[in-house]
């Protein structure tokens, strides 16, 4: 499976961006998909997942109610809609896949990185003020 996201770009603090993460080959497969962020100089953290069939998701504490994962099965596409943006949410971001059921209920949250296999390039959002 090979990932593409796209959708960053230069936005102003309270502002809004939807990130896209578009799968590619080997899309037969079941595959849980989740977004993390690295700023500069920090360690890359998780934002958030979606399982397989979209029924499952997961965020980070400290942005629920701002951002929103959903998937399109029929154009094999991951959403991340990211509103009220704010300073520190600039970072690059990965979109980032793994086949098959979770294996743990750890994974099932998709938290982990380590737990996925495959990673987009990143896509960079800067949110100004």
């Amino acid at each position: 499976v090979q990932l593409q996201a796209s959708g960053g770009g230069l936005v102003r603090a309270g502002g809004s961006l939807t990130l896209s993460c578009v799968a590619s080959g080997g899309t037969s497969r079941r595959y849980a998909v989740g977004w993390f962020r690295q700023a500069p100089g920090m360690e890359r953290e998780f934002v958030a997942s979606i399982s397989w069939s979209g029924g499952s998701r997961n965020y980070a504490d400290s942005l629920k109610g701002r951002f929103t994962i959903t998937r399109d099965h029929a154009k094999n596409t991951v959403h991340l809609e990211m509103n009220s943006l704010e300073l520190g949410d600039t970072a690059v971001y990965y979109c980032a896949a793994y086949d098959g059921p979770p294996s743990t209920t750890a994974q099932a949250m998709g938290v982990q990185a380590g737990d996925y296999t495959y990673w987009g390039q990143g896509t960079l959002v800067t949110v100004s003020s």
